[in-house]
């Protein structure tokens, strides 16, 4: 049985389209592990369910186990999560290729930062993944603009390329 992975590119958006056809939800979510911790484990409310999840580092290309928890569990760990938390509405919808896109909108201190995440079943894929007009500079590789150092640091410089 192969390790879950996931394999992902990420940019900063230059102008949001109208979103149409996007399913909206609110999430909120906190880190367990600290900044120099290598593997991440992290906390999510989305909507009205809960998770605990746990990542490896990497940036294109990640291992990634996500487990439902319960609301009961969720508060007595949120806690722990205190000064490493982001809060903010995704909207989940479909590029004109057909590949979903997630669009988070991010509240608090870390407005008006918004990213798009896509989704790939191969590194090749990836690779090969002509993004729409809309997006703007591909921050994948770029440490600062993962939710963990979000939530640690708040917003890098953003260049809105």
């Amino acid at each position: 049985m192969s390790e879950p992975t996931e394999i992902e590119r990420k940019f900063l958006i230059r102008n949001c389209p109208p979103l149409d056809g996007f399913h909206a939800e609110e999430i909120r979510q906190g880190y367990i592990t600290g900044p120099e911790d290598s593997t991440e484990v992290r906390l999510r409310q989305k909507g009205s369910a809960y998770f605990i999840t746990v990542k490896s580092g990497g940036t294109l290309t990640r291992a990634e186990h996500e487990t439902p928890i319960s609301a009961e569990q969720f508060e007595t760990l949120w806690p722990t999560t205190k000064g490493r938390q982001v809060e903010k509405t995704r909207y989940t919808g479909a590029l004109p290729d057909g590949r979903t896109v997630e669009l988070d909108v991010f509240g608090g201190t870390l407005t008006p930062l918004m990213l798009a995440e896509v989704e790939f079943p191969s590194p090749a894929e990836a690779n090969n993944f002509a993004a729409p007009s809309w997006f703007g500079t591909d921050v994948t590789t770029e440490k600062g603009f993962k939710n963990k150092a979000l939530a640690l640091h708040g917003l890098p410089y953003l260049r809105m390329g």
